[in-house]
């Protein structure tokens, strides 16, 4: 595997300044060793490196929703994915780079490029727990580039679940959502769908995750948590 070099340094730099009135940030790099399966860059050679592309709390929420507001549209069908992709494209295009989202194919294995880069590992919810933001952060895209990138997230000292013996996610799910091995996403929107998970979690978002004391001073705002669980409503 080949160092990050002064011009990969200069990248990782430019890029950051160009996502940082978005509130995005640049959480964290994959560096492919040769052999090792690597997504393909658009002109068909794989990629030696990967940068993921996230919020942390709340911070993309004010750029996200002037962006809506400024559409006609308020921003189509999928919004946030749609902001992510007119945000992030351009850079991709500026840098060479070529852009991955979560929602789009080819599928790539955000998660467990997430959890080589951050060193994270799965809440019960399934969400991703980091040290210091806990459940409050997400991965809008990742940039691959040519070559490799140096470091730029910040890695979790340690993983909460592991150490957590109250398990507070789960016993504050009102659905017992958790109770089983897996998020029972099933038996969640069926609470969802009653006048108790209405006034709830749909209008205040999951209490299971704010049930997490990990980084609970990163906790979305209340229009945010809203926005996420009404992809829930069904």
């Amino acid at each position: 595997m080949t160092a990050p070099s002064a011009t990969a340094d200069k990248t990782i730099e430019t890029i950051r300044a160009a996502l940082a009135p978005h509130g995005l940030f640049l959480r964290g790099t994959v560096n492919f060793a040769s052999g090792e399966a690597a997504p393909l860059l658009v002109d068909g050679r794989l990629a030696a490196s990967v940068v993921l592309i996230g919020n942390i709390g709340g911070s993309l929420w004010q750029p996200f929703s002037a962006w809506r507001q400024a559409r006609s549209d308020g921003g189509g069908a999928d919004p946030l994915d749609n902001w992510s992709k007119a945000v992030i494209n351009p850079v991709a295009g500026e840098q060479g780079a070529t852009a991955f989202f979560p929602s789009d194919p080819p599928w790539q294995p955000f998660q467990q490029w997430a959890m080589r880069a951050e060193g994270l590992k799965p809440s019960p919810l399934g969400i991703l727990i980091h040290s210091r933001f806990g459940l409050w952060h997400g991965y809008r895209g990742a940039l691959a580039f040519g070559i490799p990138l140096g470091e730029t997230g910040e890695a979790s000292a340690s993983h909460p679940c592991d150490h957590c013996l109250e398990k507070p996610c789960i016993s504050g799910c009102p659905a017992s959502a958790l109770a089983g091995e897996r998020f029972d996403v099933g038996r969640c929107r069926g609470h969802l769908r009653t006048d108790a998970g209405r006034a709830g979690c749909l209008a205040n978002g999951c209490l299971s995750r704010a049930a997490c004391p990990i980084g609970s001073q990163y906790r979305y705002p209340p229009e945010q948590l809203r926005f996420h669980m009404s992809a829930l409503e069904v």
